[in-house]
């Protein structure tokens, strides 16, 4: 039985034919499934390519003449460099609740470790540009579920996605972040430090080859995965043009539940995850709509939820970071010393720290930022 950080068999023959021109997750089921094995697909002929399902004189001789021009020992290599791990689609550590979809990755490049544990996950996504209520919102429900047993999968981008798998870290349970890119890049590079914090606690994924850029193009295709891989998506702040609502789509077209957290009606970032509502996904705003939602699997689940919650909740009175770890300016510990649990108006922290408004106004914003206070309507702030 192969160790979980080891390559698939054949890998480098996978690898050739996944970076041949024209072959995609859906032609290649067709040629896997005409040819019977990679090496027969490697061998066959331009006449014989031509007689599977949508592949034409033009497509077969792109697939021909590039699959074996993919530098496979080089791609390894940088793998190995990098601690990242290959999977082929037949592995049987291929995570079968992705394999089930109608179009699933050829490889999938894993740093970190796929556990059996992470079938049972959920998927919180949202927007890039999300309000402090979102951010809180994607924290506590991350960190809720995860604390039940859920795998938190999201993307990993700024915003939603970021706060999702904080919440599922503090909880210090696992999460999945399905990058668009090479595992070899870091995107967004600000969130260097979280990739590797989830590469230890559960795994970075992707489909494409290490040094992939993340470019536009990519993101489509890596939501599908996040759907695929989950058990339900929800969806927290979304915009009419977010990436979120393809990912809802996906879950929708495989089967899985898609849900939503309402926000404020006059929010542009609200617009998309509402307007799913109205087309038909839960709203929820508490955990046990969730386990609802998820009918028998939710029901056996329901009471170690409820259990789990209890502390979880508690645990979210806590800020979202340690403070030994923030390393905050002089600045921000005086304003953080002058706050307390009451709200204070933010005049008041003028008159107390005697620091310029700029000054408090930047650290203001840096504190709120790492999850240490929060701001009411009115200038008002207090803390976490």
């Amino acid at each position: 039985m192969k160790k979980q950080n080891e390559h698939s068999a054949d890998i480098e023959k996978w690898l050739q034919l996944a970076n041949a021109d024209g072959v995609g997750p859906v032609t290649f089921s067709k040629l896997l499934n005409k040819f019977g094995s990679v090496d027969e697909i490697l061998a066959a002929s331009v006449e014989s390519l031509t007689k599977v399902d949508g592949i034409g004189y033009k497509t077969a001789e792109r697939i021909a003449r590039s699959r074996s021009r993919f530098d496979a020992e080089k791609e390894l290599e940088i793998a190995d460099r990098l601690g990242v791990h290959i999977l082929t689609l037949d592995d049987p550590r291929y995570p079968p609740v992705l394999k089930r979809i109608y179009d699933p990755p050829i490889l999938l490049y894993i740093k970190g470790e796929l556990t059996r544990s992470d079938n049972l996950a959920i998927a919180i996504v949202g927007s890039r540009r999300s309000s402090i209520y979102g951010q809180e919102q994607a924290s506590r429900f991350a960190h809720l579920l995860s604390s039940a047993g859920f795998t938190i999968v999201s993307g990993m981008a700024r915003g939603i996605d970021t706060f999702a798998h904080f919440g599922a870290l503090k909880a210090k349970q696992r999460t999945i972040a399905v990058t668009g890119c090479g595992l070899a890049n870091v995107f967004p590079p600000e969130n260097k430090k979280l990739f590797e914090q989830i590469s230890q606690n559960g795994a970075c994924i992707s489909e494409l080859p290490l040094t992939y850029e993340p470019l536009a193009q990519n993101f489509p295709s890596r939501n599908r995965i996040i759907a695929g891989l989950s058990l339900a998506t929800i969806v927290i702040e979304a915009s009419l043009k977010s990436g979120s609502l393809i990912t809802a789509r996906a879950a929708a077209d495989y089967n899985r539940e898609v849900m939503a957290v309402p926000g404020k009606i006059d929010s542009p970032l609200s617009k998309g995850s509402n307007l799913l509502i109205k087309q038909g996904a839960k709203l929820i705003d508490c955990i046990e709509d969730i386990t609802e939602n998820l009918g028998y699997l939710g029901e056996q689940l329901h009471s170690h939820v409820s259990e789990s919650a209890i502390s979880a909740e508690k645990a979210l009175d806590m800020p979202l970071f340690s403070m030994d770890d923030l390393n905050l300016s002089s600045d921000e510990k005086t304003i953080f010393k002058c706050l307390s649990r009451d709200p204070i108006h933010i005049e008041d922290v003028i008159t107390d720290t005697q620091l310029p408004a700029g000054t408090i106004n930047a650290s203001l914003i840096s504190l709120r930022l790492k999850g240490l206070i929060k701001q009411l309507p009115g200038n008002m702030f207090y803390k976490n």
